[in-house]
């Protein structure tokens, strides 16, 4: 059995604990199976956004008779649009081309799993370590549908990898994986349905954005609500997916999105006694540590949140313990996510609903794009932003639908890590007139 100090499963974030593990001179081994970078430079994140970025831009063009100006027809190299999102394949090469280079690392490329407490079967090869680090990440889930197993279908893994648009194209899901991708296929000229149980899109976002949200989706594809797929068959035709209600549409591509599940199983890491939740995420305190002494677990497979900046954040606090043995609690103070679709959607903090749960006092305040000078030059007519804050004027939450809105969240995030985080500290912010920022001053003004 071959012995390290630290034993780092996954490349994602898990990266950042082992260079500094190893800088530090410890012995230590890198377990990953597939690409270096994790799900997000390989198949989530990264790709994704370039892809979408293609969609952003024919959205542009398709509008630029609003303003104006004629673009005349657009006509899209699709091959072209998918190989631009397989440049990051050389990163991944780049990155495992210097960790066989780096000293005090050993990397180990093939699947592992574990056989016993702190011993991990990876390959013909048996390792093992004082120090674990968890951190393999999720797959995509896939739900029990009848004759999905002989119906061609794709996750959002495959549909990185396509070579041809899909003609129609049915998802089955309602989340920020199923809406981003809706955008860029539907962009590209796929004709859209999407299957969503709930009765609404992104159900997790703030109820008055996600209404709003599904309201404008549905205005571009055809988005049926309270949809539960039953059963799927392929014909002469191509692809049908029957409902519970007995309803049924079809299609030519199928994508499922109906979220993701741990790869603890794979792991094997309930014989480490390592502890896992219900659903199969490897439980921690608020040190990322788990049931085992030794053993941490950071990123998707921890369930906190499933956020690349997220589990970069958990490695800092993973790295401290393991490198000097400092032990603080990961602080995630205002920690944000963002749906880069069209709408784009933004949001930090509590949502009304939560707020509504827990009878919590609070105020809400809402200003519109259209009626700030940018939101007039921009033609925005739909989108807002929304706050909700306490009687005293702390920031409780703050939601934003509409351009940018990704980037305009981050002086809230600011405002909310850097001090009071108050409605105050945004609104007597003297913004530039006439930036778009200036919804976001006025929006915590509104409160």
């Amino acid at each position: 059995m071959l012995k390290f100090d630290l034993m780092v499963i996954g490349a994602g974030s898990g990266l950042d604990v082992a260079a500094a593990a190893a800088a530090s001179g410890m012995k230590v081994a890198i377990v990953e199976e597939g690409p270096m970078g994790g799900t997000c430079l390989n198949r989530g994140c990264i790709p994704t956004k370039i892809l979408i970025h293609s969609a952003d831009v024919i959205q542009t063009i398709r509008h630029a008779g609003e303003f104006g100006i004629s673009a005349g027809p657009i006509s899209v190299d699709f091959r072209k649009v998918m190989a631009r999102a397989r440049t990051v394949d050389k990163d991944a090469q780049e990155i495992e081309q210097n960790i066989k280079k780096a000293k005090n690392i050993t990397l180990f490329k093939a699947r592992g799993a574990f056989t016993g407490p702190k011993a991990l079967r990876v390959g013909k090869e048996e390792i093992t370590a004082e120090k674990i680090v968890i951190a393999a990440g999720t797959r995509p889930a896939i739900p029990p549908i009848a004759g999905l197993d002989k119906v061609p279908h794709m996750t959002s893994d495959g549909a990185l990898r396509l070579e041809k648009l899909p003609e129609k194209l049915i998802i089955i899901g309602g989340g920020y994986i199923a809406c981003e991708l809706a955008h860029f296929f539907g962009s590209m000229g796929s004709e859209i349905v999407i299957l969503q149980r709930n009765v609404r899109l992104l159900p997790d976002e703030d109820e008055e954005i996600s209404q709003k949200f599904t309201e404008l989706f549905s205005k571009q594809y055809d988005v049926r609500l309270k949809f539960t797929a039953k059963s799927v068959e392929k014909n002469a035709g191509g692809i049908v997916v029957y409902g519970a209600d007995g309803a049924s549409v079809s299609g030519t591509g199928l994508l499922i999105a109906t979220g993701r599940t741990p790869n603890s199983d794979i792991l094997a890491v309930a014989k480490t006694g390592v502890k896992t939740d219900k659903a199969g995420y490897v439980e921690t305190n608020e040190f990322m540590e788990t049931s085992v002494p030794g053993i941490w677990a950071l990123g998707d497979i921890a369930g906190k949140y499933l956020f690349k900046h997220s589990a970069n954040l958990e490695a800092e606090y993973v790295t401290l313990s393991v490198v000097s043995g400092h032990r603080h609690p990961v602080d995630y103070t205002a920690m944000p996510h963002a749906v880069f679709s069209s709408p784009q959607v933004a949001g930090v903090g509590a949502t009304e609903q939560e707020l509504k749960e827990k009878k919590v006092d609070y105020l809400a305040g809402r200003y519109r794009y259209a009626d700030t000078g940018m939101g007039e030059a921009m033609a925005e007519k739909d989108g807002f932003v929304k706050f909700l804050a306490d009687y005293d004027g702390k920031i409780l939450g703050c939601h934003i639908i509409g351009p940018d809105a990704s980037t305009l969240l981050h002086e809230v995030l600011v405002a909310l890590k850097a001090g009071h985080g108050t409605i105050d500290d945004i609104a007597n912010t003297v913004h530039i007139h006439p930036a778009l920022s200036e919804v976001v001053q006025r929006g915590a003004g509104s409160v």
